[in-house]
């Protein structure tokens, strides 16, 4: 496969490779060349202080990188991996500090992708792969939403089609006597808790271990974003965009309507999430209204996203 051979080679000179997940893109470097991590930060303009996610190619891959992998980090791995969860444990001191952001631990996931798994297998050792997009906007779920955002400061990008699940994987930190959830994400937290037991989840605000994709501005389209309900007023007759859950309002209101999920099911909101978002960023529209989604499984992964990037009281 040439482009795989390609992609090895630019990663072990300490190139980026964009690569597909089932969760998003990711832009992949050597998860332990420094100078690789720096160009990652570099090229999405991604603050130091937000730490990586390192994909290994299974649980031993992972292993390897952590200090401690704890019996709960095997029982998670066995039921849950390759797949949309990342586990936070302490870190090897073979880990560079930039990929943690300076901090005693480190973030891992095995990918459940065909050719994110081929590339891992191929290349030999841990990649880090945050989303492949500048950093704050809007996750990519396609090759070309890579290119459009990134162009050449990407060195190849290997186009997988389409991420089957969306929304980025769940993280979960496993630093404290009981499991933390950092981030919802594509693996539900009553999946997990039918699993490990019972989770804290932090309350809003609350300050907890840095993890990927809890800052509290994320994931923005460059129009405004509104939860249906608090959409300021606008003079005239505005362009303006809805993103509805599962039907549309058909209330002439809006300039341009997306439906997330025809079908009610919370895991075809996350697929059709970003691409949405993106096709209602581009429509020229002066804001953009978000309906929510029940508060349960992968709804509140995707609630957290839509929170993260909408405009604040």
């Amino acid at each position: 496969m040439e482009n795989l051979t390609d992609a090895v080679r630019i990663l072990k000179s300490g190139g980026l490779v964009a690569f597909p997940t089932e969760t998003v893109y990711g832009l992949g470097a050597d998860a332990l060349n420094v100078k690789a991590l720096a160009k990652v930060f570099e090229a999405k303009n991604r603050p130091t202080f937000d730490p990586l996610i390192l994909h290994v190619v299974d649980a031993a891959g992972a292993r390897a990188l952590a200090a401690t992998f704890p019996p709960l980090a095997e029982k998670l791995a066995a039921a849950f991996w390759p797949g949309p969860l990342t586990l936070v444990l302490p870190k090897n001191p073979n880990v560079p500090d930039l990929a943690t952001s300076g901090l005693p631990s480190v973030a891992l996931r095995v990918p459940n992708h065909p050719m994110a798994l081929d590339l891992l297998r191929a290349f030999g050792g841990p990649l880090a792969a945050p989303s492949a997009n500048p950093f704050g906007g809007v996750s990519p779920t396609t090759a070309d939403h890579v290119t459009q955002g990134l162009g050449n400061k990407v060195d190849l990008v290997l186009d997988g089609g389409p991420c089957a699940v969306g929304v980025e994987s769940t993280v979960l930190s496993l630093l404290e006597g009981v499991p933390v959830l950092l981030r919802p994400g594509g693996t539900a937290l009553e999946d997990l808790e039918r699993v490990c037991g019972k989770i804290r989840v932090p309350q809003e605000g609350e300050a907890v271990s840095q993890s990927p994709g809890r800052l509290e501005k994320h994931y923005a389209p460059r129009t405004p974003l509104y939860r249906a309900g608090s959409l300021p007023s606008y003079p005239g007759r505005p362009r303006l965009g809805y993103l509805a859950f599962r039907d549309d309002p058909m209330d002439g209101l809006w300039e341009r309507v997306e439906v997330l999920a025809p079908s009610g099911e919370a895991r075809e909101a996350a697929a059709n999430l970003f691409a949405a978002l993106r096709r209602l960023d581009g429509a020229g529209l002066q804001a953009i209204a978000f309906e929510p989604l029940p508060e349960a499984g992968l709804g509140r992964a995707v609630n957290d996203r839509l929170r993260r990037a909408s405009q604040k009281d």
